[in-house]
């Protein structure tokens, strides 16, 4: 009787412990799809408001001739509203999901010269860049970006923009910006896609920047095996600029 009783124990104790295992595997694996698709909000894309009319482009000039609003010429420095941060797509237990993080801390400034952007560009001090994630942030921080090495991204406009003719005020424009970018202390040519719009004393630029990591000595940002990273991602920013 005793030997039975201690056989009944020792079932019920493996069938409680496979209970546990499988309920273990079940939230391994529904835990992240629940939370990527029911508690995780991925913040849009930086983009210029809807609702403008229809868009203009051009490749250095533009391609429409609406009214023009008067001379954007001087000197405009990038103020509140500004926002500029990295997208990149991650797999985390077999769920995709896309990791953002951003900062409002961004200086900057653009020179217009009659219809002509003769210079501009912006920085962001890297420490002040956050996800939703700590535990990214801290990786972010420490051995991906090593702000404490290089705590600073910049990118430097290399060759003028011309503007002409002048859009009219709520007309989003594409232009074609070349650049160098500087991330992780390594700067490189770089060159992309703008969307401008002027807004009554505002001119509001948006964009985003490929960026292969290996191509800025940036360590890959997988970090643990349950989360693995693409090799690359984008630099995304949205600058308010204000005449000076």
């Amino acid at each position: 009787m005793a030997y039975e009783t201690r056989n009944k124990g020792l079932r019920r104790w493996l069938k409680w412990l496979l209970v546990a295992i499988a309920v273990l595997v079940v939230l391994a694996v529904a835990g992240p799809f629940i939370y990527i698709h029911f508690f995780n909000s991925t913040p849009a894309a930086l983009s210029l408001p809807t609702g403008s009319p229809p868009a203009s482009t051009a490749t250095g000039a533009g391609t429409t001739n609406p009214a023009d609003t008067g001379s954007v010429a001087g000197t405009w420095t990038v103020g509140s509203g500004s926002i500029v941060g990295y997208r990149v797509n991650e797999v985390l237990l077999g769920q995709s999901q896309t990791a953002v993080g951003r900062t409002t801390s961004v200086n900057g400034h653009m020179t217009i010269s009659g219809t002509t952007v003769t210079g501009g560009s912006f920085s962001v001090p890297m420490a002040t860049v956050h996800s939703d994630r700590p535990e990214r942030d801290g990786q972010f921080d420490g051995r991906i970006m090593e702000v404490y090495l290089y705590p600073t991204a910049t990118f430097t406009l290399t060759s003028p923009i011309e503007l002409a003719p002048l859009p009219a005020d709520g007309v989003i424009t594409q232009y074609t910006a070349h650049g160098n970018l500087t991330l992780h202390g390594t700067t490189r040519a770089v060159t992309f896609t703008l969307s401008a719009e002027r807004k009554g004393g505002q001119i509001e630029v948006s964009g985003d920047i490929p960026v292969v990591f290996a191509d800025y000595h940036i360590e890959n940002p997988t970090y643990t095996p349950l989360v693995t990273t693409q090799n690359h991602g984008l630099l995304e920013f949205l600058l308010v600029f204000n005449q000076a």
